[in-house]
Parts: C-alpha cells; sequence; structure tokens
C-alpha cells in the first residue's frame, strides 16, 4: 500500500489489474476529453509504463481500492510531464463511471497531494486539464488548484491549473 485515506488504498498497479483497469480507459464516456479510449493492448501498456515510474521516478498513478468493497475502482497518482518546455509534476486520475459523484476522486487526488508535498518534497504541482471538462476543473478547485494558464498540449487545448506547497499548506493545515 502506498497512501489510504478514509475510504480508500492506493497501491502499485500490477498486471492482474488489467481487467478493471478496462473498464475505466477503454470506456468512451470515461475517456470522452482523451483522444480515444484505449484498446486491450494499450491497457496493459499503461500499466507497465507506470511500473516503470514506480522504479524510475518513485512515483506514478497507482491504483484505487474501496476499502469497504475491496475494489478496484481507479487510478490516481503523480506523473512527471513536459509542458511547455517545463518539467511539472502532474495529480492525474480516472474512475469507474459507477463511482462518480461521490467525492472519491476528490479524496484520492487530495492524499496524492499531500504525498507529493510532504513526503516527496515537491514545490508544486498542476493538473492538465481540457476545457470542456468541467468534472475535472471542480476537483481541482476543490483541492486548491487554480488556472495558472491555457495552453496547447498533446495536440488540445488544456487549462494548467497549479498550486504550490505553500499555498496547499495555507489550505489544508488543518486537515492533515
Amino acid at each position: 500500500m502506498i497512501l489510504e485515506t478514509a475510504r480508500l488504498m492506493l497501491r502499485e498497479l500490477t498486471h492482474s489489474d488489467a481487467d478493471d483497469l478496462a473498464l475505466i480507459i477503454s470506456d468512451s464516456e470515461t475517456m470522452r476529453f482523451y483522444p480515444r479510449p484505449f484498446e486491450r493492448h494499450e491497457v496493459q501498456e499503461w500499466i507497465q509504463r507506470n511500473l516503470t515510474r514506480y522504479k524510475r521516478d518513485g512515483h506514478g498513478i497507482w491504483a484505487v481500492i474501496l476499502k469497504a468493497e475491496q475494489k478496484f475502482i481507479g487510478n490516481c497518482g503523480l506523473v512527471i510531464q513536459e509542458v511547455e518546455g517545463a518539467i511539472e509534476i502532474e495529480v492525474g486520475y480516472q474512475f469507474n463511471k459507477n463511482y462518480w459523484g461521490r467525492g472519491l476522486a476528490t479524496e484520492a487526488a487530495r492524499s496524492c497531494m499531500y504525498h507529493a508535498f510532504t513526503n516527496l518534497n515537491y514545490p508544486r504541482l498542476i493538473s492538465m486539464i481540457r476545457p470542456e471538462n468541467v468534472p475535472s476543473q471542480r476537483l481541482a478547485l476543490r483541492n486548491g488548484l487554480q488556472i495558472e494558464k491555457e495552453v496547447a498540449w498533446r495536440g488540445y487545448q488544456h487549462y494548467l491549473y497549479a498550486i504550490g506547497r505553500e499555498r496547499w499548506a495555507e489550505i489544508f493545515a488543518d486537515q492533515t
């Protein structure tokens, strides 16, 4: 286990997560703000990419397990991204649509942010969000991120949401 919240456990992905992960990243509704849903072989590649990140970076996208059901419901974590020539740490996530609207993505992302700022000592975090992805924008705002600018990234317009460690500490000091 990497992280734990009141309702969730985050752990490293394994190849045995492929079926559960495919229900999420191969689903057209869930992936509507991505270029397209993932093919089955791309699900395996996603897992392998994150296994490599764990070894290389010490973090990546982790499996999110709902403790009450012991069920894989999403993935969330920290990914190194290049945006306009700058190296940034992004908080990223996808969740099974059957679990949307319960605050679980917010809880998982906030846990990852806490880990990034307090354990990994990152000074800043971002989320790259397409302008039409209002649910993810709301999640970013709930977690204290603010729009810094709009950028062309990976062939699409994105809002770059960002938060620094100091602002994080001001907002969430009473919740740590």
